[in-house]
């Protein structure tokens, strides 16, 4: 579908942000004790899978508009969130691996690879509860505004980012100090 409405014209960004983070019944995180394989499989295959599928099938058209990939990971990658569960954890973990090893292997073809980690941001998915809860501990003690995270892909996908790959930038706030 991209490829038919791309029609042979160049790419010049490709922003992997679909992701999931599935909860218990009773809106508890799942841990790796309690979720179910088949949970793993569907959080792997939207929130890892999809990304290097796009990025392979949309290769030509990325490199005729010396592209730019960006792939939205979490600041859950590198450490336990009170909310988020496992599964969605480790995959934002392993697309944050997948950026350094793709930055590497589209270089040669004019493509850079980057990531963004954002924290908390106020979208409709982050409850007033997590809000309150989290806004304290994060040091500018607010959450992120999706405009924020969409200034710095912006960033990632331009000129001025022009020998930036490989790298994951972190969206929090201070969230990670």
């Amino acid at each position: 579908m991209i490829k038919e409405r791309l029609n042979g014209a160049p790419l010049h960004a490709l922003i992997n942000n679909a992701g999931i983070s599935p909860k218990a019944a009773d809106g508890r995180r799942l841990t790796s004790l309690t979720t179910p394989v088949e949970t793993w499989m569907d959080v792997f295959h939207v929130n890892l899978l999809a990304p290097i599928l796009l990025a392979q099938g949309l290769l030509d058209e990325l490199k005729l508009g010396s592209g730019a990939i960006v792939n939205v990971t979490s600041i859950v990658g590198s450490r336990v969130h009170p909310f988020a569960g496992t599964a969605y954890a480790t995959s934002k973990a392993a697309l944050a691996c997948l950026t350094r090893e793709m930055a590497h292997d589209y270089a040669p073809h004019g493509i850079r690879v980057n990531a963004i980690a954002p924290g908390e941001i106020k979208t409709d998915i982050l409850s007033p509860e997590t809000e309150a809860l989290l806004a304290p501990i994060i040091p500018m003690h607010r959450v992120g505004t999706p405009d924020e995270v969409a200034k710095v892909i912006f960033f990632l996908c331009s000129e001025a980012a022009s020998y930036v790959t490989g790298a994951e930038v972190p969206i929090n706030g201070g969230q990670h100090v």
